[in-house]
């Protein structure tokens, strides 16, 4: 008898439930006798001890449902060794605990950077582990793609074409700000699909009057409106230069929504034209996984229920040149993908006319 737990942590995204599945199919076809404990809201359940026995039926009719199953919730890997007071729980020895009162043999995760610095943390504390990459960011080290990204790039694409027939009406000029605090893959994808003119990412740090030249050139060109894609987490270059903590603080006490607003304020006190932002927000994060999620999970999936078979612990699936590979944790945990600003994508972009505000 073999006991796995799965839980899902961080934010949610499409393709959760598809990777679920996907695990628990193949466990039942690789292990002739199973059991799968759902632990539920991330850390949280495997700390407090909440979680169920799964049946066979749980995970019917869950491939092309959005979201998990199984809850999830945000535990930030800086804190989980932190002891608040003497009412606080130690959050790793009683996760530890719980594992051993499940009687588990592996942990299943499914998650993305800080849940992989919590994964290889619980691994190198003798628990066995085996994670799947999730994030609409696809930021997670060691993997070519995470599953959320490809969904997540679709709808950020749809929003920039809806965008672009009433920016071609009424000859505007349109923001749209796209997920992706500290990297910009996904608005880097979305951008280049949707045909957007500008593409702000946190990895260029942008000039705004650099910005302001590119519209002005468009306009003189005969063209009536532009598209910026921002992301949420796009920098000045003279933000650039600061530390991170006055950044940080520079940005709270910002009398704006978000960036973009800031953007269209500079904008159209420097172009003298008005400027709309639309922020999609976690509609990014929301409905069913597109057909490319949906595959990719069920080959996460089944990739992991091997690695358990031949008790192979301590890594995360990924995809690496078409293949999916093992990657050990403790390669992952603490790094993160950037968009690496001489990247032929980038490359490609600028030789077709799209400005990166620099």
């Amino acid at each position: 008898m073999k006991k796995i737990g799965i839980l899902t942590s961080g934010g949610d995204c499409q393709g959760l439930n598809a990777a679920i599945r996907g695990v628990a199919k193949g466990l039942y076809e690789e292990i002739d006798d199973v059991e799968i404990y759902g632990i539920q809201n991330g850390y949280a359940g495997l700390i407090h001890g909440d979680y169920k026995k799964m049946n066979q039926s749980d995970f019917s009719g869950i491939l092309t449902i959005g979201g998990t199953i199984l809850g999830t919730s945000r535990q930030p890997f800086k804190m989980m060794r932190v002891i608040e007071d003497e009412n606080s729980i130690d959050k790793v020895a009683a996760m530890k605990d719980n594992y051993k009162k499940m009687g588990l043999d592996c942990l299943v995760i499914l998650g993305g950077n800080g849940t992989h610095k919590t994964a290889n943390l619980l691994s190198e504390e003798g628990l066995n582990v085996v994670t799947m990459p999730k994030t609409i960011d696809n930021d997670v080290w060691g993997t070519e793609m995470t599953f959320g990204f490809q969904s997540a790039v679709d709808i950020a694409t749809e929003v920039i074409d809806c965008i672009h027939t009433t920016a071609t009406s009424h000859g505007r000029i349109f923001i749209v700000e796209v997920m992706g605090h500290k990297v910009g893959w996904l608005n880097l994808y979305a951008g280049i699909a949707g045909g957007a003119d500008i593409i702000l990412l946190p990895e260029i740090p942008y000039d705004i009057n650099e910005i302001a030249k590119v519209i002005e050139k468009r306009e003189q060109a005969g063209k009536r409106f532009s598209i910026l894609a921002v992301a949420e987490g796009a920098i000045s270059k003279e933000e650039a230069k600061m530390k991170k903590k006055e950044l940080k603080a520079l940005r709270a006490s910002m009398p704006y929504p978000s960036i973009s607003y800031k953007i269209a304020k500079e904008l159209e006190e420097v172009t003298g034209h008005e400027i709309r932002v639309t922020v999609p927000g976690h509609f990014q994060r929301g409905g069913s996984p597109c057909a490319y999620d949906r595959f990719l999970c069920t080959r996460f999936g089944a990739a992991a229920a091997r690695l358990i078979k031949n008790e192979q612990y301590g890594f995360m699936v990924a995809l690496q040149n078409e293949k999916i590979v093992p990657v050990p944790l403790g390669e992952v945990a603490g790094k993160l993908k950037k968009v690496p600003v001489d990247s032929d994508i980038i490359e490609a972009a600028k030789e077709i006319g799209i400005s990166f505000g620099d």
